[in-house]
């Protein structure tokens, strides 16, 4: 199975080398800004020719936006733009052209309407203390140089912090092919992650004919449908908010930058300030492991996985729960299993983000109407089962898999498989509600999904 796979590891560069890496990185950053200067200046000519009456046909010629304009230019005006250019490799400006070609293609299909999701708004230029610091090769000398160095064009060889044998070796074998490698600053040091396609052997899941449930939460992070114990939330930030309020209260009282006054930290501020960017890594560093940590286990046991698609950044715009649920990760425990999944050779199943799961009695499929989050106990009314809400759900979640999948009914009605009303019995059951007073007072918003509706199959390569 081909795929393409990423490989990360941390630099140790020496002091002129972390000069080069920030100068190459700056690079970058000029490239991008005269790129979208060109642009903005080409589109504020041509709309001043049209209020001044003069017609389509002759306007100043419109400004190639693809790859290939933007660089062809650039290496017209180098010499005067930036007269240093050579002293970086040339895929530095390549990389910041590249990233203004995307950002300017986003917005117009944004605003055509061809690109879903929340509004792009018009790339903007990048500043020299906001801009994110990392620079792409793809072309050039890129390779491993023995057990913990690797050599990039221009930076030459550079030493890693750890072996870097495993990718060596697919190399080596001929299994694998770098195509790019990437240098980017984050969490406190400097990083290369290479992309590599490589082959990977098919496996098979150690339960390949097991479905699991799988129902995410702030107070357990995962409540398993097979009876696996939940594994509880870590509530890494939480833990360190007593330490991170300290480290902050000790940056806030030395002599920070000002850039009003163009006022230069004092040395105490920035030893304080890299104590609390520590601490803020080691939090990030901890979630991110305990994550890979989970989602590894279970693509590896489990031939099906089910989970639930979560609006996480509809639930992230509330005040009282943002931080909770930020600090779980919902988002990146979808993205791991999306593809460990496809590596393992498993499958993932994404249930509608309006399928009742918690509503939905486990035993006798009723369909409760209403269920506040405050109410963490589910109470059947109609047979009386009485169990943890998240653990009531799991089950729901593996048995709406084992309805669409093994029966007789279409998988999906549309191309994304939701349905985005939630009536009652939307599970198959019967309804169990609370009386009203008037029969009009209650309100049917759609007919039912059936259980093939609430279900959609990610794919994966």
């Amino acid at each position: 199975m081909r795929v393409v796979q990423a490989y990360r590891f941390a630099l140790d560069p020496t002091p002129r080398q972390v000069a080069v890496l920030a100068s190459h990185c700056g690079a970058v950053r000029v490239a991008f800004n005269w790129g979208l200067a060109q642009v903005k200046a080409n589109l504020a000519q041509r709309e001043a020719e049209r209020s001044y009456g003069i017609p389509e046909d002759q306007l100043t010629p419109a400004l190639s936006w693809s790859m290939y304009g933007l660089r062809k230019r650039w290496n017209q005006v180098k010499d005067e733009v930036a007269p240093w250019w050579a002293g970086n490799s040339k895929e530095a400006y390549a990389c910041g052209l590249a990233r203004l070609t995307d950002a300017l293609s986003n917005w117009r299909d944004s605003k055509s309407g061809k690109r879903k999701g929340p509004k792009v708004g018009f790339p903007r230029f990048k500043t020299k203390r906001r801009a994110a610091r990392s620079v792409r090769f793809t072309t050039g000398t890129i390779r491993l140089d023995g057990h913990s160095h690797v050599v990039l064009p221009v930076l030459g060889r550079i030493k890693t912090h750890e072996p870097v044998t495993e990718l060596a070796r697919l190399l080596t074998d001929g299994g694998a092919r770098i195509a790019s490698a990437t240098v980017r600053w984050q969490e406190g040091r400097w990083h290369v992650s290479f992309t590599v396609h490589t082959e990977r052997a098919v496996a098979t899941p150690a339960r390949p004919d097991a479905v699991l449930g799988v129902d995410l939460g702030i107070k357990t992070l995962a409540v398993f449908s097979d009876g696996r114990p939940p594994v509880p939330n870590p509530r890494h930030l939480n833990n360190a908010m007593r330490k991170l309020r300290r480290l902050s209260r000790a940056v806030s009282r030395k002599r920070g930058p000002d850039r009003r006054t163009r006022q230069q930290p004092s040395q105490r501020w920035q030893r304080a300030n890299a104590a609390r960017n520590r601490a803020e890594y080691r939090v990030a560093a901890l979630r991110r492991d305990g994550i890979h940590q989970l989602t590894t286990s279970l693509a590896r046991t489990y031939g099906t996985i089910v989970v639930e698609d979560l609006n996480v950044a509809g639930m992230i715009r509330n005040r009282r729960l943002a931080r909770a649920l930020s600090d779980a990760g919902f988002g990146e425990i979808r993205r791991q299993l999306t593809y460990k999944t496809g590596w393992n050779g498993g499958r993932l199943l994404v249930a509608s983000r309006w399928f009742p799961s918690s509503k939905t009695c486990s035993s006798c499929q009723a369909v409760k109407t209403k269920l506040p989050l405050r109410v963490r106990t589910y109470v059947c009314d109609g047979c009386g089962l009485s169990m943890d809400r998240d653990e009531n759900a799991a089950p729901n979640l593996a048995a709406l898999v084992e309805r669409t999948v093994a029966g007789s009914g279409p998988e999906t009605r549309n191309g994304r498989g939701a349905d985005h009303k939630t009536p009652p019995g939307g599970a198959g059951g019967h309804e169990t509600s609370t009386p009203h007073r008037t029969p009009t007072a209650r309100i049917r918003r759609g007919p039912s999904p059936t259980p093939g509706e609430s279900l959609k199959i990610l794919e994966t390569q």
